[in-house]
């Protein structure tokens, strides 16, 4: 996707975000009529998330190479990574917690399923078995992510230990991602119309409510961006001070015009360039470990998605009124780690995501549809956020014992 239509696609999405509220408040019988086109749009969502997830993530773990020659610099990058993103889910889930964004709205979209009940009551110990389904194709079906996301994991390391053998078996992956990946496009086409009719058909049975759901949605747009700002300027810089040794604030204003980029396009593949030269040339980082980091981390790198897919799941939860346990709160905690490596450096692909970590706890898809309207800024702050910890990951393994003992 090419910036332009990006941009065209943004706009498409304001747009009808907004003719969806005023249409469906003043032309409620039209945009009720209408609401089937939404319904297709979540059912396209709904249909690519079990391929890409499986897809994506042994494509992106089979990029890494031998898992047995991976050496200790590819290992302490991954673990730069799945920490930073763990400590953003973590301060989203703490934040959705204390603020509520989503308490006393009135239920949108779609009735509460009945097996809703027994997922808000799942133990930690529910989580740990689950992790290995006893059928791979039962747990595809039945929409259980997290163990799919465990075996795409599995699969795709051992692809990489066993030689020629895996190869054909990796490229018949890749070429399975790359055709999701077309599908996903297709789909966030069309989101503008999706939009359209979500919103519009939301409002339109909702008219009496609009008022508190335009509250919630501020409070949840609110809570999304302290979670951000929390991890952007505490969590990160505290990472970049302490392991890197950099002053944050300048390495801060060095990165301005990736940063900059990173907000306009929505996107980390299409920042990629900028952010290698800021970090290379503005903030002097090994260009050994800019090579390697950032590409890596525009792939798997989305503490900022990951973060608002914590938010809008919980926040979706108390609009419905279902007061998850901590061990439902624990899956969606992983799924929103683990899914971040899958996640599509394009615009709009954290809706695809969000769809699977609703999946993972049982929400109603439908809860979607009411974040839709806020969605394309919220895209691009967390955008941002991903870029600004993949240029704050390249300093810092620059500085592991690997790079220094090999400095000139």
């Amino acid at each position: 996707m090419t910036r332009k239509t990006g941009n065209i696609i943004m706009i498409g999405m304001i747009v009808g975000a907004v003719i969806g509220v005023l249409g469906g408040y003043y032309l409620s019988a039209f945009f009720l009529e209408i609401k089937f086109l939404g319904t297709m749009f979540l059912n396209a969502l709904k249909m690519v998330v079990v391929p890409l997830v499986v897809a994506s993530i042994i494509v992106g773990v089979t990029s890494l190479g031998d898992m047995r020659k991976l050496g200790r610099t590819t290992g302490k990058t991954l673990a730069y990574y799945m920490t930073t993103t763990g400590f953003s889910v973590l301060v989203g889930i703490i934040l959705v917690n204390l603020i509520r964004p989503g308490d006393g709205v009135p239920p949108i979209g779609a009735a509460v399923p009945e097996f809703i009940a027994m997922k808000g009551q799942a133990s930690i110990v529910d989580v740990i078995v689950g992790l290995v389904p006893d059928n791979i194709f039962g747990a595809a079906a039945t929409g259980k992510i997290l163990p799919l996301i465990v075996f795409s994991l599995l699969f795709g390391g051992v692809l990489t230990v066993i030689g020629e053998k895996g190869r054909p078996v990796i490229a018949f992956f890749e070429g399975i991602n790359a055709a999701i990946m077309k599908i996903v496009l297709l789909i966030i086409y069309f989101a503008p119309i999706g939009i359209l009719a979500l919103i519009g058909g939301i409002v339109a049975k909702n008219r009496e409510s609009v008022d508190e759901l335009a509250a919630a949605l501020g409070l949840y747009a609110l809570t999304v961006i302290i979670g951000l700002l929390i991890h952007a300027v505490i969590t990160l810089p505290t990472m970049l001070r302490f392991f890197a040794r950099r002053k944050p604030f300048a390495y801060f204003v060095n990165m301005g015009q990736a940063l900059t980029t990173a907000f306009t396009t929505a996107s980390s593949s299409a920042t990629l360039p900028i952010t290698m030269e800021c970090v290379e040339e503005k903030n002097k980082v090994d260009e050994r470990a800019a090579a390697f980091v950032l590409p890596l981390g525009a792939t798997i790198n989305m503490d900022g998605t990951a973060l608002y897919e914590a938010v809008a799941a919980l926040f979706i939860a108390q609009i419905y009124g279902i007061d998850l346990s901590i061990g439902a709160q624990v899956i969606i905690f992983f799924t929103a780690t683990l899914a971040s490596v899958g996640a599509a450096a394009i615009p709009e692909a954290g809706l695809v995501m969000m769809s699977l970590v609703l999946t993972a706890v049982g929400l109603p898809l439908e809860g979607i549809g009411i974040i839709l309207a806020i969605d394309w800024f919220l895209d691009r702050c967390r955008t941002t956020v991903n870029v600004w910890g993949d240029s704050i990951g390249a300093a810092v393994i620059g500085e592991t014992t690997e790079f220094r003992n090999n400095r000139q």
